[in-house]
Protein backbone atom coordinates (compact mmCIF):
# COMPACT_ATOMS: atom_id res chain seq x y z
CA UNK A 1 0.00 0.00 0.00
CA UNK A 2 1.31 3.41 -0.91
CA UNK A 3 1.35 5.96 1.90
CA UNK A 4 1.12 9.64 0.81
CA UNK A 5 3.26 12.00 2.83
CA UNK A 6 1.41 14.99 4.32
CA UNK A 7 4.43 17.23 3.70
CA UNK A 8 3.47 18.42 0.17
CA UNK A 9 0.02 19.35 1.39
CA UNK A 10 1.50 21.14 4.39
CA UNK A 11 3.90 23.03 2.15
CA UNK A 12 1.06 24.15 -0.13
CA UNK A 13 -1.02 25.29 2.82
CA UNK A 14 1.92 27.18 4.32
CA UNK A 15 2.67 28.90 1.04
CA UNK A 16 -0.95 29.92 0.66
CA UNK A 17 -0.92 31.45 4.11
CA UNK A 18 2.26 33.37 3.39
CA UNK A 19 0.88 34.77 0.15
CA UNK A 20 -2.30 35.79 1.95
CA UNK A 21 -0.55 37.69 4.74
CA UNK A 22 0.35 40.86 2.76
CA UNK A 23 -3.26 41.10 1.53
CA UNK A 24 -4.60 40.86 5.05
CA UNK A 25 -2.18 43.51 6.24
CA UNK A 26 -3.09 45.90 3.41
CA UNK A 27 -6.81 45.42 3.95
CA UNK A 28 -6.49 46.07 7.66
CA UNK A 29 -5.15 49.54 6.88
CA UNK A 30 -8.58 50.59 5.53
CA UNK A 31 -11.13 50.11 8.36
CA UNK A 32 -13.97 51.58 6.25
CA UNK A 33 -13.61 48.67 3.81
CA UNK A 34 -12.89 45.81 6.19
CA UNK A 35 -15.51 46.17 8.90
CA UNK A 36 -19.03 47.40 9.44
CA UNK A 37 -18.59 51.05 10.22
CA UNK A 38 -21.30 52.39 12.54
CA UNK A 39 -21.78 55.55 10.47
CA UNK A 40 -22.96 53.36 7.55
CA UNK A 41 -25.24 50.92 9.40
CA UNK A 42 -28.85 52.18 9.73
CA UNK A 43 -30.04 52.08 13.35
CA UNK A 44 -32.99 53.61 15.21
CA UNK A 45 -32.61 55.95 18.15
CA UNK A 46 -32.53 54.20 21.51
CA UNK A 47 -32.16 57.20 23.85
CA UNK A 48 -35.61 57.80 25.35
CA UNK A 49 -35.60 61.56 24.86
CA UNK A 50 -35.16 61.19 21.08
CA UNK A 51 -37.49 58.27 20.33
CA UNK A 52 -40.68 60.37 20.35
CA UNK A 53 -39.15 62.90 17.97
CA UNK A 54 -37.96 60.11 15.67
CA UNK A 55 -41.52 58.75 15.53
CA UNK A 56 -42.85 62.21 14.74
CA UNK A 57 -40.29 62.77 11.97
CA UNK A 58 -41.14 59.37 10.46
CA UNK A 59 -44.84 60.26 10.62
CA UNK A 60 -44.19 63.54 8.82
CA UNK A 61 -42.25 61.75 6.08
CA UNK A 62 -45.04 59.20 5.62
CA UNK A 63 -48.13 61.39 5.96
CA UNK A 64 -47.30 64.90 4.76
CA UNK A 65 -48.51 65.94 1.33
CA UNK A 66 -45.81 66.67 -1.28
CA UNK A 67 -43.67 69.67 -0.38
CA UNK A 68 -41.19 71.94 -2.11
CA UNK A 69 -38.32 71.74 0.39
CA UNK A 70 -37.29 69.09 2.92
CA UNK A 71 -34.75 69.77 5.66
CA UNK A 72 -32.91 66.67 6.90
CA UNK A 73 -30.53 66.69 9.84
CA UNK A 74 -29.84 66.76 13.56
CA UNK A 75 -30.54 69.25 16.39
CA UNK A 76 -29.32 72.19 14.33
CA UNK A 77 -32.05 71.40 11.82
CA UNK A 78 -34.69 70.51 14.43
CA UNK A 79 -34.17 73.85 16.17
CA UNK A 80 -35.65 75.70 13.22
CA UNK A 81 -38.74 74.97 15.31
CA UNK A 82 -37.20 76.60 18.39
CA UNK A 83 -34.50 79.28 18.17
CA UNK A 84 -35.04 79.56 14.42
CA UNK A 85 -38.85 79.56 14.43
CA UNK A 86 -39.22 83.25 13.56
CA UNK A 87 -37.07 82.96 10.47
CA UNK A 88 -38.55 79.57 9.51
CA UNK A 89 -41.98 81.21 9.37
CA UNK A 90 -40.55 84.23 7.55
CA UNK A 91 -38.52 82.37 4.94
CA UNK A 92 -39.64 78.76 4.55
CA UNK A 93 -43.20 78.18 5.77
CA UNK A 94 -44.71 80.12 2.91
CA UNK A 95 -42.83 78.16 0.25
CA UNK A 96 -43.77 74.75 1.62
CA UNK A 97 -40.89 73.43 3.71
CA UNK A 98 -40.86 70.33 5.93
CA UNK A 99 -38.51 69.89 8.90
CA UNK A 100 -37.20 66.33 9.40
CA UNK A 101 -34.46 67.13 11.90
CA UNK A 102 -33.93 65.14 15.09
CA UNK A 103 -31.65 66.26 17.89
CA UNK A 104 -28.62 64.01 18.37
CA UNK A 105 -28.96 62.25 15.03
CA UNK A 106 -25.86 60.81 13.43
CA UNK A 107 -25.57 59.59 9.85
CA UNK A 108 -26.65 56.06 10.82
CA UNK A 109 -29.90 57.41 12.28
CA UNK A 110 -30.71 59.40 9.15
CA UNK A 111 -30.01 56.32 7.04
CA UNK A 112 -32.47 54.41 9.23
CA UNK A 113 -35.17 57.04 8.83
CA UNK A 114 -34.69 57.18 5.07
CA UNK A 115 -34.93 53.39 5.00
CA UNK A 116 -38.13 53.35 7.06
CA UNK A 117 -39.78 56.32 5.36
CA UNK A 118 -38.27 57.16 1.96
CA UNK A 119 -38.74 60.74 0.84
CA UNK A 120 -39.77 59.83 -2.70
CA UNK A 121 -43.47 60.37 -2.08
CA UNK A 122 -42.81 63.94 -0.89
CA UNK A 123 -41.52 64.86 -4.37
CA UNK A 124 -39.45 67.81 -3.11
CA UNK A 125 -37.69 70.23 -5.43
CA UNK A 126 -34.97 70.83 -2.86
CA UNK A 127 -33.49 68.78 -0.01
CA UNK A 128 -31.30 70.58 2.55
CA UNK A 129 -28.93 68.28 4.43
CA UNK A 130 -27.02 69.06 7.62
CA UNK A 131 -25.47 66.01 9.29
CA UNK A 132 -22.18 64.68 10.65
CA UNK A 133 -21.25 66.80 13.66
CA UNK A 134 -22.65 64.27 16.15
CA UNK A 135 -20.64 61.42 14.62
CA UNK A 136 -17.54 63.34 15.64
CA UNK A 137 -18.87 64.98 18.78
CA UNK A 138 -20.23 61.76 20.29
CA UNK A 139 -16.96 59.98 19.54
CA UNK A 140 -18.71 57.29 17.46
CA UNK A 141 -16.80 57.94 14.24
CA UNK A 142 -13.49 59.36 13.18
CA UNK A 143 -13.22 61.85 10.30
CA UNK A 144 -12.94 59.17 7.62
CA UNK A 145 -15.93 57.24 8.93
CA UNK A 146 -18.01 60.40 9.33
CA UNK A 147 -17.26 61.35 5.74
CA UNK A 148 -18.34 57.89 4.57
CA UNK A 149 -21.62 58.25 6.47
CA UNK A 150 -22.39 61.69 5.05
CA UNK A 151 -21.68 60.47 1.52
CA UNK A 152 -24.01 57.50 2.08
CA UNK A 153 -26.81 59.86 3.17
CA UNK A 154 -26.25 62.07 0.12
CA UNK A 155 -26.34 59.06 -2.21
CA UNK A 156 -29.56 57.81 -0.60
CA UNK A 157 -31.24 61.20 -0.90
CA UNK A 158 -30.32 61.48 -4.55
CA UNK A 159 -31.70 58.01 -5.23
CA UNK A 160 -34.98 58.75 -3.42
CA UNK A 161 -35.48 62.30 -4.70
CA UNK A 162 -34.38 62.13 -8.31
CA UNK A 163 -36.05 65.41 -9.26
CA UNK A 164 -34.66 67.36 -6.32
CA UNK A 165 -31.54 69.44 -5.94
CA UNK A 166 -29.76 68.16 -2.83
CA UNK A 167 -28.09 71.01 -0.95
CA UNK A 168 -25.25 69.67 1.19
CA UNK A 169 -24.41 72.03 4.02
CA UNK A 170 -20.80 71.71 5.09
CA UNK A 171 -20.56 70.70 8.75
CA UNK A 172 -20.67 73.84 10.86
CA UNK A 173 -17.56 74.70 12.90
CA UNK A 174 -17.86 74.03 16.62
CA UNK A 175 -15.95 75.31 19.62
CA UNK A 176 -15.47 79.02 20.26
CA UNK A 177 -11.81 78.88 19.21
CA UNK A 178 -9.41 76.69 17.24
CA UNK A 179 -9.50 73.04 18.34
CA UNK A 180 -8.69 69.58 16.92
CA UNK A 181 -12.32 68.84 15.98
CA UNK A 182 -12.32 71.92 13.78
CA UNK A 183 -9.50 70.25 11.87
CA UNK A 184 -11.53 67.08 11.34
CA UNK A 185 -14.51 69.13 10.22
CA UNK A 186 -12.37 71.11 7.75
CA UNK A 187 -10.98 67.88 6.25
CA UNK A 188 -14.45 66.36 5.92
CA UNK A 189 -15.81 69.49 4.27
CA UNK A 190 -12.88 69.61 1.87
CA UNK A 191 -13.52 66.00 0.85
CA UNK A 192 -17.25 66.65 0.52
CA UNK A 193 -16.56 69.45 -1.95
CA UNK A 194 -14.50 67.04 -4.05
CA UNK A 195 -17.24 64.39 -3.77
CA UNK A 196 -19.89 66.82 -4.96
CA UNK A 197 -17.70 67.97 -7.83
CA UNK A 198 -17.03 64.40 -8.98
CA UNK A 199 -20.68 63.37 -8.66
CA UNK A 200 -21.73 66.32 -10.81
CA UNK A 201 -19.07 65.63 -13.41
CA UNK A 202 -20.23 62.01 -13.73
CA UNK A 203 -23.96 62.68 -13.42
CA UNK A 204 -26.46 61.68 -16.09
CA UNK A 205 -27.82 64.53 -18.17
CA UNK A 206 -31.28 64.28 -16.58
CA UNK A 207 -29.99 64.19 -12.99
CA UNK A 208 -30.24 67.26 -10.80
CA UNK A 209 -26.84 68.55 -9.70
CA UNK A 210 -25.63 68.42 -6.13
CA UNK A 211 -24.91 71.71 -4.41
CA UNK A 212 -22.62 72.29 -1.45
CA UNK A 213 -22.64 75.42 0.70
CA UNK A 214 -20.12 76.72 3.23
CA UNK A 215 -22.70 78.55 5.37
CA UNK A 216 -20.65 77.74 8.47
CA UNK A 217 -17.92 80.11 7.30
CA UNK A 218 -20.28 82.99 8.09
CA UNK A 219 -20.12 82.14 11.80
CA UNK A 220 -16.33 82.44 12.14
CA UNK A 221 -14.48 85.75 12.53
CA UNK A 222 -11.04 86.67 11.21
CA UNK A 223 -9.38 85.21 14.32
CA UNK A 224 -11.12 81.86 13.97
CA UNK A 225 -13.46 82.50 16.89
CA UNK A 226 -17.24 82.03 16.99
CA UNK A 227 -19.28 84.65 18.79
CA UNK A 228 -21.52 83.55 21.64
CA UNK A 229 -24.15 85.75 20.02
CA UNK A 230 -24.25 83.26 17.13
CA UNK A 231 -23.49 79.99 18.95
CA UNK A 232 -24.12 80.36 22.70
CA UNK A 233 -22.72 76.90 23.46
CA UNK A 234 -20.22 76.92 20.58
CA UNK A 235 -22.34 74.37 18.72
CA UNK A 236 -26.04 75.26 18.46
CA UNK A 237 -27.25 78.40 16.76
CA UNK A 238 -28.93 81.33 18.45
CA UNK A 239 -31.82 83.24 16.95
CA UNK A 240 -29.27 85.47 15.20
CA UNK A 241 -27.47 82.38 13.91
CA UNK A 242 -30.67 81.16 12.27
CA UNK A 243 -31.18 84.61 10.76
CA UNK A 244 -27.74 84.35 9.12
CA UNK A 245 -28.40 80.78 7.95
CA UNK A 246 -31.87 81.60 6.60
CA UNK A 247 -30.71 84.66 4.71
CA UNK A 248 -27.85 82.68 3.15
CA UNK A 249 -29.98 79.67 2.24
CA UNK A 250 -33.16 81.28 0.93
CA UNK A 251 -31.71 82.60 -2.38
CA UNK A 252 -30.21 79.16 -3.07
CA UNK A 253 -33.53 77.29 -2.84
CA UNK A 254 -35.47 80.06 -4.59
CA UNK A 255 -33.41 79.88 -7.77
Amino acid sequence: MLVHSPLPLLAVATAAMLFALPLQKDAAQDPVKTQKVSSLVPVPRTDQWAIAREKEVLRRARDTAPVSIVFVGDSITQAWEDAGSEFWKLHFDSIGALNLGNSGDRTEHVLYRLEQAPLTRLAPKHVVLMIGTNNLGHGKSNAEQTLAGVKAVITTLQAQCKEATVHVLEIFPRGDAMNPMRGDIAQINQALRAFVRERNENAKTDQQPLRIHAVGDLFVDANGAISKDVMPDSLHLSKDGYRIWGEALLPLVMQ
